[in-house]
């Protein structure tokens, strides 16, 4: 007698055939994760760049700026292929730097400004608080200004340079037009289009100059420096070269 021959089931073909689909709700829940992880990576390195500037700002006060990726890395306890990955060279940490810093000081010129009554009270509180923010620093102001795009290099003007640098010079070159060009109105418009850029370059080659003096008696304070330069930008050198009484001369510089 011929026997049945049982049937199996085909296991080998549930075997070989792997179905990558997932359920939905796990399909959800993996998607859902790596984006966390990917939120939580981007946070880190976002928290660790932050860092690693302010570091950076630390080490070129003490160290000066002129101070090497080596030096800055080693000043903030660790490598300079660190930097190297977070900034790519030393330009790029200058720019990162210049725009956490150019940023603070907008912000400060822009508040001196908005508690002036007049015009020149404005160039005054605004030259005040450049050079007040530059001279709190000076190593780490000339690190960030010495800044250049390499399509840029070479930039006669400093309100055309680009990156952050450039657009800070045109944001206080805005600032200084809008008062003007409220007190002179539309008779003056081909005037400040032109002056704002040349003003900045004035206070910025004074600013710099006075920076970089060394600290004796002939040197003028702060405040005598933002006055002088405030009398420039508003009446020129025509007080110091008109034979004039002292009294005069004083109105020239202080506005009165």
């Amino acid at each position: 007698m011929r026997l049945p021959i049982p049937s199996v089931p085909d296991t080998l073909g549930i075997v070989n055939f792997q179905d990558t689909t997932l359920p939905p709700s796990l399909e959800l829940h993996q998607t859902a994760s790596s984006d966390g992880r990917s939120s939580r990576w981007q946070t880190h390195r976002e928290e660790r760049r932050r860092e690693l500037i302010k570091q950076a700002r630390r080490a070129v006060h003490a160290l000066g700026s002129d101070a090497s990726m080596e030096d800055i890395a080693s000043a903030a306890g660790t490598s300079k292929s660190v930097f190297y990955r977070y900034f790519g060279d030393k330009a790029g940490l200058q720019q990162a730097v210049g725009e956490v810093v150019l940023s603070q000081m907008q912000h400060r010129i822009q508040e001196a400004a908005q508690s002036a009554v007049t015009p020149r009270e404005g160039l005054l509180a605004m030259v005040s608080a450049y050079l007040q923010m530059a001279d709190t620093s000076p190593n780490v102001y000339t690190f960030v200004t010495s800044y250049a795009p390499a399509d840029q290099a070479g930039t006669a003007h400093p309100a055309a340079a680009g990156g952050p640098l450039g657009h800070f010079f045109d944001a206080i070159a805005d600032m200084i037009a809008k008062p003007m060009r409220s007190h002179l109105g539309d008779v003056g418009e081909a005037v400040i289009g032109y002056w704002p850029k040349a003003a900045i370059g004035l206070v910025r080659n004074a600013g710099e100059q006075w920076l970089s003096t060394p600290d004796t008696p002939a040197k003028p304070t702060q405040e005598t420096m933002a006055r002088q330069i405030t009398a420039w930008l508003c009446v020129g050198i025509v007080p110091e070269l008109t034979p004039a009484s002292p009294t005069t001369k004083l109105s020239a510089k202080e506005g009165q």
